[in-house]
C-alpha cells in the first residue's frame, strides 16, 4: 500500500468515526437512543404503614396501581405547609373526575402534635381527596428515610 493510499484510509477512518461520534451525541442529547433494558426501580420511596385521619391504617399496598404524590410536613406549619396543601387541592379540584386516578398523601413529621383527630380537623380546610397521615415517630423516620426527607 503507498502513502497516498494509506493517507486517504486513514482520512476517512477519521471521518466515519467522527460520524458516528456525533450521531451517537444527537441520540443522546434528543432521548432517542436505546431504552435500557431493565426498568431501573424508583429510587425514592418504599414500604410503609401508618395511620390516616380516621385512624385507619394504610400502607403503600394500599395505594399501589395508582400514582400518588407524598408530601411531608406538620399542621402547625405556618406558611409552607398550608400553601402547598391549597396548591395540591386545587391540582386535584382541576383534575375533576380524573382525581380518583392518583392519591394525595400528607404526611406528618409531628407525630406528638398531629394526632388523628388534629389531621383530621386540619385536612377539613382541603380538597377531601387528601389522605393525611401519621404515626409513632420510628414508623414516620422510617418513611422519612425511604422518601429521602
Amino acid at each position: 500500500m503507498n502513502p497516498r493510499t494509506t493517507r486517504l484510509l486513514l482520512v476517512l477512518s477519521a471521518f466515519l468515526a467522527g460520524l458516528v461520534l456525533c450521531f451517537a451525541v444527537v441520540l443522546l442529547v434528543t432521548g432517542r437512543g436505546p431504552s435500557p433494558l431493565a426498568n431501573p426501580a424508583a429510587a425514592i420511596g418504599g414500604p410503609f404503614r401508618l395511620t390516616d385521619q380516621n385512624g385507619n391504617g394504610i400502607s403503600d399496598q394500599d395505594l399501589k396501581g395508582h400514582p400518588f404524590l407524598v408530601f411531608f410536613g406538620f399542621t402547625h406549619c405556618p406558611e409552607i405547609c398550608p400553601t402547598a396543601l391549597a396548591d395540591i387541592s386545587q391540582v386535584m379540584d382541576r383534575l375533576g373526575p380524573d382525581a380518583g386516578k392518583v392519591n394525595a398523601l400528607f404526611v406528618t413529621v409531628d407525630p406528638e402534635r398531629d394526632t388523628p383527630a388534629v389531621l383530621k380537623d386540619y385536612l377539613s380546610s382541603f380538597n377531601p381527596r387528601l389522605i393525611v397521615v401519621g404515626g409513632d415517630a420510628d414508623a414516620l423516620a422510617a418513611v422519612a428515610t425511604a422518601y429521602r426527607v
